[in-house]
C-alpha cells in the first residue's frame, strides 16, 4: 500500500466499502483491496447476490473518503458445518480410516473427532499476505469430541481487484470479525 493517506471509505445504501490501494509497480497496473461491510449482521448473502448479479456494481461502489488500515485472522471448528453438508461417515462409528494408518486394527477403531479451519489476511506497505489451513483431529471411538461455539457477529466480504482492467483476482468473506486479531 502506498500510505495511510490513500485508504478510502464510503457508505452506500445498506453497506460500506473500504478501499486499500497497493503501491504501484513499474508498470501501469494498479491493485486495490476492497472490503464490503453490510449494514446489518445477516446482510452478507444479499450483498454478495447484488455484487454478483448487478452489472457494474463494483465500479459504482468505490469509496472516496480517507481512513486507516487493519489486519484480520479467523478460525473456527468446522465439524458441525461439514456434518450439516452431509459429510457424516468420517465422524461416525462406521468410519474406516485403515488406509490412513499402518495398523488395520487401530484404523478400524478411529474416527474424525473434529476439524478446525484457520485463515488470515494481512495488509501492509509491501502488499497482502493471505493463507488458510484445515486440520482434522482423529480419535479412538468413544472419546468425547471437544465442542466450540461459533457466533457470527457481523459478516463482510472482501476482494482484491486490478483497478485499470477491473479484474477481480481474489475474493472472500469474514463470517465473525470479533475473532480478528
Amino acid at each position: 500500500m502506498t500510505s495511510k493517506k490513500k485508504q478510502f471509505v464510503s457508505q452506500f445504501d445498506g453497506f460500506k466499502v473500504l478501499a486499500l490501494p497497493y503501491k504501484q509497480g513499474e508498470d501501469k497496473r494498479r491493485f486495490s483491496m476492497y472490503f464490503f461491510l453490510p449494514g446489518v449482521k445477516d446482510g452478507l448473502p444479499a450483498l454478495v447476490e447484488k455484487a454478483g448479479s448487478e452489472s457494474g456494481f463494483l465500479n459504482r461502489h468505490l469509496p472516496q473518503q480517507k481512513v486507516e488500515v487493519f489486519k484480520i485472522s479467523f478460525g473456527f471448528e468446522a465439524s458441525n458445518t461439514l456434518k450439516g453438508l452431509g459429510l457424516v461417515l468420517p465422524f461416525s462409528n462406521e468410519a474406516d480410516l485403515t488406509e490412513m494408518v499402518e495398523s488395520s486394527v487401530v484404523g478400524s477403531n478411529l474416527s474424525v473427532s473434529s476439524i478446525f479451519h484457520q485463515s488470515f489476511i494481512e495488509v501492509n506497505e509491501q502488499g497482502t499476505e493471505a493463507g488458510a489451513a484445515s486440520v482434522g483431529v482423529i480419535a479412538l471411538r468413544g472419546l468425547p469430541a471437544e465442542k466450540i461455539d461459533f457466533v457470527a457477529d457481523h459478516p463482510f466480504m472482501f476482494l482484491i481487484k486490478e483497478d485499470l482492467t477491473g479484474m477481480v483476482l481474489f475474493s472472500g468473506h469474514i463470517v465473525d470479525p470479533s475473532q480478528a486479531s
